[in-house]
């Protein structure tokens, strides 16, 4: 008894740095260490940036520049005379105030096009990914397809079919078709799926509210940042909207920003045709104002996790 005492502590001594050993991992040491950084995906990375960029400073500097001064000053540097001012008065004046107009038709092609799709959409979406009705496997399989079908690739049929019933060269040509998305949808349906719980639902049917008041007091406030997401891609998509009105819009006063500065852009090339790609650049300055407030204003509603800790597991 009196021998095996004293071999106690050597032994718990002996087993104390095999213990601090065994937790010097490589694992472990490698938790300590910063994330190494990948110089590869830092210059990748910078060339995406440069290249989404400079279309941009190239815009925002030969807009303060006059006719001449576009043809005899490098692209992308400044001219010593600035006319940014006096570009944007001309091209809201040039033809009797035209930019203004176009200015309008596009955003009531955006506001009744992108809005009536994003109301489709979340209403769709919510109603695919909450409720179980025969037919739904199919319903999916016709939003991939339409979502792998181009836009271009519809253009000439709706035409023809528009023409047939005596829509085009008329606004709904352009608003009618827009309210279709088949991404916005998709999207709607995956985000719905995962943003409402089950439970939430089911706590509101048994208080005894509606479903059209469970959607909108319970599942709209969770769907918020799906509901940007679409807004804002179906807002691009019509403000940007070129092809579409190029085949459906034959009258000028219902042109919209694309298809008008485009107009003022081909003048060069006809006879007697004047000149004014300084107010092309000047329009095309002012037709992405918009769009970037629109991101800069909505970049808030992008929450996640507004259902987080709702529901007790």
């Amino acid at each position: 008894m009196g021998a095996s005492a004293p071999t106690a502590a050597p032994l718990s001594e002996g087993l104390r740095p095999r213990r601090a050993s065994a937790l010097r991992t490589p694992h472990a040491k490698s938790m300590g260490r910063r994330p190494r950084r990948s110089v590869l995906l830092t210059v990748l990375t910078g060339l995406m940036l440069v290249y989404a960029l400079v279309p941009l400073v190239w815009l925002a500097i030969n807009a303060t520049k006059t006719q001449q001064g576009l043809l005899h000053s490098f692209g992308l540097w400044f001219d010593a005379d600035f006319a940014l001012w006096s570009n944007i008065g001309d091209t809201l004046t040039y033809d009797d105030g035209v930019f203004v107009r176009w200015l309008l038709n596009t955003l009531l092609y955006v506001v009744a096009g992108a809005g009536g799709a994003t109301f489709l959409a979340v209403l769709g979406g919510y109603a695919l990914a909450k409720f179980d009705f025969p037919g739904k496997r199919a319903i999916f399989a016709v939003v991939i397809g339409a979502v792998a079908v181009p836009g271009t690739a519809l253009a000439v049929p709706t035409f023809l079919m528009f023409s047939q019933m005596g829509l085009t060269n008329t606004p709904w040509a352009v608003i009618i078709p827009s309210l279709i998305s088949p991404f916005g949808l998709y999207l709607m349906w995956v985000f719905a799926a995962d943003a409402i719980p089950v439970e939430l639902l089911e706590a509101a049917r048994i208080d005894g509210a509606s479903e059209l008041r469970t959607f909108f007091t319970v599942s709209l406030p969770l769907l918020a940042p799906g509901i940007v997401t679409v807004l804002l891609f179906t807002m691009v998509a019509t403000w940007n909207n070129y092809f579409l009105p190029l085949i459906m819009i034959k009258d000028p006063d219902w042109y919209p920003l694309t298809l008008g500065l485009s107009s003022w852009n081909d003048q060069a090339s006809t006879a007697g045709g004047e000149p004014v790609f300084n107010l092309v650049i000047t329009g095309s300055l002012l037709t992405i104002v918009p769009l970037i407030a629109a991101f800069l204003l909505l970049q808030r509603h992008w929450q996640s996790g507004l259902a987080a800790g709702s529901v007790k597991e």
